[in-house]
């Protein structure tokens, strides 16, 4: 498993935490996952293995095109929603929050470009933070340094955006603990 599998499955407990929160102990949580995704299967298990330690059951939701994202929205009944980190689900990224907001589904996201979009939270590693790092490597690459010989880098820094205003479009009142650990508030 590749540094950046391994950081993005390891946040979805975290995630399933923070949603748990954020929607009140929700009934039934779908997960979209890509069947045709590298890294489906460990998304699968971590879901899995992440629902069985809160009581939880998932609902796994495999959408492979627009139009299973729409099917999935409308012929399942879910309480809140997981998005796998996918690039296909960055691709559809303004179709899918519009959706969770039609539907005022409370849903987390991978990436903070879902919540400034309109979704209702993301939390992921900090992108800013990272292409931080890919400029000093780049630079230690440019002064000589060997890539072989440059330590693997993993994400240390992890954001949760929390965007208030589509809270107030689905009905969702924001706990008071989330506001507090929330590294930025959309209002």
């Amino acid at each position: 498993m590749t540094g950046v599998s391994w950081i993005a499955t390891a946040l979805v407990p975290k995630r399933l935490e923070l949603l748990h929160q954020m929607a009140r102990d929700p009934a039934v949580i779908g997960a979209l996952v890509n069947p045709g995704y590298p890294e489906h299967d460990l998304q699968l298990r971590e879901l899995e293995e992440a629902g069985a330690a809160v009581g939880q059951k998932i609902n796994i939701l495999r959408v492979a095109t627009g139009r299973d994202v729409d099917t999935a929205f409308t012929q399942q009944r879910v309480s809140a929603l997981i998005v796998a980190n996918d690039p296909f689900f960055l691709s559809l990224r303004d179709h899918i929050v519009a959706l969770a907001a039609r539907h005022a589904i409370p849903a987390i996201y991978y990436l903070r470009e879902f919540a400034v979009a309109g979704g209702l939270m993301s939390y992921g590693a900090s992108l800013t933070d990272a292409n931080r790092q890919g400029g000093v490597y780049t630079g230690r690459i440019l002064k000589g340094a060997r890539p072989a010989d440059l330590p693997v880098w993993q994400p240390t820094r992890f954001e949760l955006i929390i965007n208030l205003r589509t809270a107030k479009a689905i009905g969702i009142d924001v706990p008071p603990t989330l506001l507090a650990t929330a590294d930025e508030v959309i209002e």
